[in-house]
């Protein structure tokens, strides 16, 4: 039997980046909101306290904060002439279960994407023909362009507090920041990181190679700041355990620091965790949403009525939801048809790393994606003409504070184990540091998302099947980028340096980024895209499907911001145009 609960004006579903800014924003226009959360009830004052929070154990490997796999996983094939198996451990990616969702562990790489990647089709067909693309590539125009979403870029970086320097403030070049960025309309709200040593020795290297040097923008509080939700965030310590973490010291800007606090203190804001949605309720015509069904704490089922349906879940529930409950005709890669589940993507990189035997550095201080950049081989700023790729990357050298189980780099060439290991594992671990490739990926035809037919999860639903592998066009854009940057490593003039190794296929097994895209893509035309331009359902129009889900394709920079942007881009959609006049937008 299942119980019926009260009727609320908006159900939002998640409360990550998404979820609590969408809530925030509506809440504040009046609505009644009530938030379903599948993870429990996080309080950042008294979970993540010092010491216990810098727990590397409890937290990268036995992953406390991110989904329970017994309960719920997905199954992963490279092609689909392989049988998909389900993922028992999380490994290539991490998301989150929890009270902020993956939002509350991510290293707060706040980059915007280039005004080059919202336009990708059109801009390299229009540079470089119609047939540089790939030929199964399907990766495709958002529907909106960078000017449009600019304003809420700002809305976005004023509510984490986003740290930076301006490299394009309204079309003029600045000194110090990225001159490769989309104009902005004004500074960043906190100052930028300080530069590190390391980061002066790639500075120095890159500037002689003629690239320019800048500090990332990081959503580490470069300061105390009051944000604009007036919830106080303090000044970054630098004391790591950052990544797969969440801040002890509340300086991290993530839902549970930036916007739940606020939250909490509306009267037309509800929130109920141990909630596991597991579908979308529609009427008989299947064109207006009528509420969710979700599996509270005690297995119960239970339907709430809402009048407007946001799913705000990671890439991979946003798209199964959709599957589970019949909204969206399917993505069938044989025919090409269907949307639901096409053009999912990932993040491509790598990394080399430098040794020195002359100069120690302390890996363990650092955070919040403190790090110096280049943006000169992301984007269209290369010619890609006789390169024959389409995509590019940023490079970096990061100081996010090196967790001692996991950052052990050794020179190639060190034995695997025994004494002369942990020799050059004590020699190295101040003598060294990365030199990071962030690169972009496109989607293809055969990258798919769809439901398992064999596998189930604890409530006997099918579970998601990813299909998934790199492609050449990737592979020869990574190519290009390790000999740039061993170009670079060469520069800084070493004692030894050593590239990380390329996977010919795609694996699942080591981490490489929790940077899922794709499977209820927005786009202008219905045939190819899940959502419209303001993230609302083509099918039913009081349903908004707004996250990495959205991304048609994925670029070089982060996706978090970006994915911050689009939640106030749509929550302003519904605010100024649905509310006034429900209904299709589009």
């Amino acid at each position: 039997m299942t119980d019926k609960m009260k009727p609320v004006d908006v159900v939002v579903v998640g409360s990550g980046v998404v979820g609590s800014i969408m809530a925030m924003e509506l809440v504040s226009a009046g609505l009644k909101v009530l938030c379903l959360e599948r993870g429990r009830m996080i309080d950042p004052q008294q979970d993540f306290v010092m010491p216990y929070v810098h727990d590397e154990l409890k937290y990268d490997r036995h992953s406390d904060i991110f989904q329970n796999l017994s309960r719920e996983t997905l199954t992963f094939r490279n092609n689909a002439s392989q049988t998909a198996l389900p993922m028992r451990e999380l490994g290539s990616f991490k998301p989150g279960e929890m009270v902020g969702g993956t939002g509350a562990h991510w290293g707060c790489n706040a980059r915007r994407f280039l005004p080059h990647d919202f336009e990708l089709r059109s801009r390299v067909d229009e540079r470089y023909g119609k047939r540089f693309f790939p030929e199964d590539c399907t990766s495709q125009d958002w529907g909106v362009s960078f000017d449009e979403v600019e304003p809420y870029y700002d809305q976005f970086e004023h509510i984490y507090g986003v740290g930076g320097k301006a490299g394009n403030l309204n079309g003029e070049i600045q000194p110090g920041g990225n001159p490769h960025e989309g104009p902005r309309s004004r500074e960043y709200p906190n100052p930028p990181t300080r530069r590190t040593p390391q980061g002066e020795i790639f500075a120095r290297a890159v500037t002689e190679l003629g690239y320019t040097p800048f500090q990332g923008p990081a959503a580490a509080m470069t300061r105390d700041y009051t944000n604009l939700y007036k919830v106080m965030l303090g000044e970054c310590q630098r004391g790591g355990f950052c990544s797969s973490h969440v801040c002890s010291q509340g300086a991290k800007a993530n839902p549970l620091t930036a916007v739940l606090p606020a939250l909490y203190r509306k009267d037309n804001f509800e929130l109920r965790p141990l909630c596991n949605v597991i579908k979308v309720n529609t009427d008989s015509t299947g064109k207006k949403a009528t509420g969710v069904t979700y599996i509270d704490a005690r297995g119960r089922e239970v339907e709430q009525p809402a009048e407007l349906v946001v799913l705000a879940t990671y890439c991979f529930n946003n798209t199964r939801l959709l599957l589970l409950s019949g909204i969206g005709t399917p993505y069938d890669p044989h025919s090409g048809r269907g949307v639901v589940g096409r053009n999912y993507s990932y993040q491509t990189g790598g990394r080399v790393h430098v040794f020195f035997d002359d100069r120690e550095f302390n890996p363990f201080i650092g955070g919040g994606m403190v790090n110096t950049s280049i943006d000169d081989l992301n984007g269209d700023v290369i010619d890609r003409s006789d390169l024959g790729f389409v995509g590019g990357a940023y490079v970096a050298v990061q100081a996010f504070g090196s967790t001692p189980i996991k950052n052990k780099p050794v020179p190639a060439g060190t034995p695997r184990w025994g004494a002369q290991w942990k020799k050059a594992v004590a020699h190295y671990y101040r003598r060294s540091f990365a030199i990071s490739i962030h690169g972009s990926c496109q989607s293809y035809r055969q990258n798919y998302l769809d439901l398992d037919p064999t596998y189930k999860d604890a409530n006997g639903l099918p579970l998601l099947r990813m299909t998934f592998d790199w492609h050449e066009n990737e592979k020869k854009m990574l190519a290009f980028m390790y000999e740039r940057v061993t170009e670079i490593a060469r520069a800084m003039k070493p004692a030894k340096y050593a590239a990380h190794q390329i996977y010919k296929n795609y694996t699942i097994v080591p981490y490489q980024s929790t940077h899922n895209m794709g499977g209820a893509v927005m786009g202008a035309d219905p045939a190819t895209s899940v959502v419209n331009k303001y993230l609302q359902s083509w099918d039913v129009p009081n349903l908004f499907v707004v996250g990495g889900s959205a991304f048609p394709h994925n670029a070089a920079q982060g996706p978090t911001e970006t994915i911050g942007m689009l939640a106030c881009w749509a929550a302003d959609g519904i605010k100024e145009n649905y509310l006034k006049r429900p209904g299709p937008l589009v």
